[in-house]
């Protein structure tokens, strides 16, 4: 692999530090299809939004990437992205090819050092590189890594009837690593649960039945991954904005509103799965709902 120059965001919470690994921007007709209710005319209410979250037209940006952070010495990646060389029906997220490996190698995460790899959910943009291409066969990325995704979001996918496009991501990216035997699955209560010091799982259903957000603590200070319950910073002004894709929009609104006032007026840094540069921030509320303070990486 060829030597690739580390500068990867990050930002430390009490004494981790924890990392965005970039993978893709993602196009700007993405914002209209996936928050439909995201209008230019609601985004200009929140001038705060840009330039970084939306552009001057009103169109959202989004982005796909991984955290990845160590604790005590247990290497945790958080979602994989796409992936490179995928059939996707998404025409974006076809064929990637992308510098994502190189990226976590350079931020000290090679893909044979990593121990653990946390799903959030089961949507191709967040299990992509849990495998790579090797000789006509799609095998673990992170050969010595536990992966781990929450029991109901397991069952639900084993329980309904999947379309092509959603069976072929299973098939190359999902069921290689529960083949090789690395793939566990954890059952997430409604308090949540703690998988190594520090990090906890807790339960944010809706966008899919068995989604989990990531919690991170150490030395008094605690930072927040959002999965897919805040695809974008817009849906803290208005917490009834849901995404297109979501499996229970009702289930989804209630999560996050509940997130949102749980985050607001602490210190607690939330670290978006989809928002793009900046991506961290602290949530205070504004009005009805709550603005991103954002905070930039160190």
């Amino acid at each position: 692999m060829p030597a690739f120059r580390d500068t990867t965001p990050a930002w430390t919470v009490g004494d981790l530090t924890v990392r965005r690994i970039d993978e893709v921007a993602f196009p700007a007709q993405t914002g209209r299809w996936l928050l439909p209710d995201a209008t230019p005319e609601v985004v200009a209410q929140a001038p705060w939004l840009r330039p970084d979250f939306a552009d001057d037209a009103g169109a959202l940006r989004l982005a796909g990437h991984s955290f990845a952070v160590e604790v005590q010495g247990l290497r945790i990646v958080i979602d994989t992205g796409i992936g490179n060389g995928k059939p996707r029906a998404n025409p974006a997220w076809h064929d990637l090819d992308t510098d994502y490996l190189q990226r976590l190698t350079a931020a000290g995460f090679a893909p044979e050092t990593v121990d653990l790899v946390v799903l959030t959910h089961l949507h191709t943009d967040h299990v992509g590189w849990n495998t790579r291409a090797n000789q006509g066969s799609w095998v673990p990325t992170f050969p010595r890594a536990r992966y781990l995704t929450s029991r109901a979001e397991w069952d639900h996918w084993a329980g309904v009837e999947m379309d092509e496009a959603r069976r072929q991501m299973f098939r190359d990216s999902v069921h290689p690593i529960r083949d090789a035997g690395l793939l566990d699955l954890v059952e997430v209560p409604a308090e949540g649960t703690d998988i190594a010091l520090g990090v906890r799982l807790l339960p944010t259903p809706g966008h899919t039945p068995g989604q989990v957000a990531v919690e991170l603590r150490s030395a008094g200070q605690t930072a927040l991954i959002t999965g897919d319950c805040i695809h974008h910073p817009v849906q803290l002004l208005r917490p009834g904005i849901g995404s297109c894709v979501d499996v229970d929009p009702v289930q989804a609104e209630h999560t996050r509103r509940a997130l949102l006032t749980s985050l607001a007026d602490t210190d607690t840094l939330l670290l978006g799965s989809h928002f793009p540069p900046p991506t961290a921030g602290r949530v205070i509320p504004e009005g009805d709902g709550y603005r991103l303070l954002s905070v930039a990486p160190e």
